[in-house]
């Protein structure tokens, strides 16, 4: 199952559009979308407006691919639960959010190597393609050093890292919850 989903917050008809059409022409019976208050409504995928998030991590769980808009929450659940994940940025110009925080999110975690990345319908689309090869990027542990939770809390408020954040944990370890090998300093 390919699990789809754009928070709880705003409407994101261009991604939900763009995999419905996918799914229609593809006859992919296998998508299930959480589609937020949308106004665009699927006719080709499962959809379910809200999920609470128990029902949202167990869909995640059993999904082979998680499809979601560029949210932490969702980020974090897949690559800690282990799941191939494909984001799609909201962008402010297009009245998907209230700034463009989620694409420096993207970013930010496609230069780690962490995710799969689609900036656009078009981008969307070429991953799509490919969606049954798709293979996740590594899994991380659920628990952070205080240090990493501060960068990341720093990130999300001010949309950018701090000039230096050091893990401390052993080389082979992801314990502290950092995307990439630890015990390394990143600027």
């Amino acid at each position: 199952m390919i699990f789809v989903t754009v928070g709880t917050q705003l409407p994101f008809d261009r991604m939900i559009s763009t995999i419905d059409a996918w799914a229609a022409e593809n006859k992919r019976t296998d998508v299930f979308a959480q589609v937020g208050p949308a106004t665009y409504r699927p006719t080709h995928i499962q959809y379910s407006e809200f999920l609470p998030a128990d029902a949202c991590r167990q869909k995640i769980e059993q999904a082979s691919v998680v499809i979601a808009h560029a949210g932490m929450g969702s980020i974090i659940t897949a690559l800690e639960l282990g799941k191939p994940i494909i984001v799609m940025p909201r962008r402010s110009e297009l009245g998907e959010h209230r700034n463009n925080h989620q694409i420096s999110t993207a970013k930010k975690f496609l230069e780690q190597g962490t995710i799969h990345v689609a900036m656009d319908e078009q981008e969307l689309l070429q991953r799509l393609l490919s969606i049954d090869t798709i293979e996740s990027r590594g899994k991380v542990s659920n628990t952070a050093s205080p240090q990493l939770l501060n960068a990341l809390r720093d990130f999300v408020q001010r949309g950018k890292l701090p000039g230096r954040v050091i893990i401390s944990a052993p080389a082979s370890s992801h314990a502290t919850g950092d995307l990439r090998p630890a015990g390394q300093t990143y600027r």
